[in-house]
């Protein structure tokens, strides 16, 4: 069985829509469907949002159903410009950003990162390094320091559905879309620039949740 994990409330409106559910079986940490794709048994699932939650439901959905692999898919913040908005990454390594002293130690600690095998894939996708964090990525200081240490995108959650896999020997697959990029509060003020990008970010939901079902899902499954 494979699971495909979802955070975020909007990106499970957008799944439930397009796979046309309109009911749910509940657990602990959210709700999932069963459905098939490729005439291969899948389980989707709400995580919800933040790392606990997110790792806690990871551990009971391979508990409880056996999966030998987790699809990770929904939005994250852009870190590297090489990339606009809508695009589509495929993570080859996923970092925890929130687990040092910044001040005095290294940004990210090697013991907790997971390393992706992509080697399987036969489709064209772009990679790089997701970073994963409770706070989410506004303040423009945030922002250059991850960008400072090579991030390319930044979530709450796939670095540590990532963890969890790796202990339980298990494959992970991360696909995430861009629908925001932090921009510099000193142009305006901290209050309109964070929401000026939560904006951006429920706006564009639907539109990146539909490019990786249409465009990705089925050819990974």
């Amino acid at each position: 069985m494979i699971g495909i994990s979802i955070a975020e409330e909007n990106e499970w409106i957008s799944t439930k829509k397009y796979y046309c559910i309109n009911e749910c079986v509940e657990y602990p940490y959210g709700e999932y469907f069963n459905y098939k794709i490729n005439d291969k048994n899948v389980i989707f699932y709400r995580c919800n949002v933040r790392k606990t939650s997110s790792s806690a439901a990871a551990q009971y959905m391979i508990d409880h159903f056996s999966l030998s692999k987790i699809i990770i898919i929904g939005t994250c913040a852009g870190i590297d410009t090489t990339y606009q908005q809508y695009d589509i990454i495929i993570p080859n390594l996923a970092v925890q950003t929130d687990c040092t002293v910044r001040e005095t130690e290294p940004l990210i600690k090697t013991k907790f990162n997971v390393e992706i095998d992509l080697s399987k894939l036969s489709i064209k996708y772009n990679t790089g390094t997701i970073a994963t964090q409770d706070k989410p990525v506004v303040m423009w200081n945030d922002y250059t320091i991850l960008k400072d240490n090579n991030i390319t995108i930044c979530d709450t959650e796939s670095a540590s559905i990532a963890y969890v896999c790796k202990k339980n020997n298990i494959d992970v697959l991360i696909i995430k879309g861009i629908s925001d990029f932090p921009t510099n509060e000193e142009r305006s003020t901290k209050e309109i620039s964070h929401e000026e990008q939560y904006k951006s970010f429920i706006n564009n939901i639907p539109i990146i949740m539909n490019k990786i079902f249409n465009n990705y899902l089925d050819k990974v499954v």
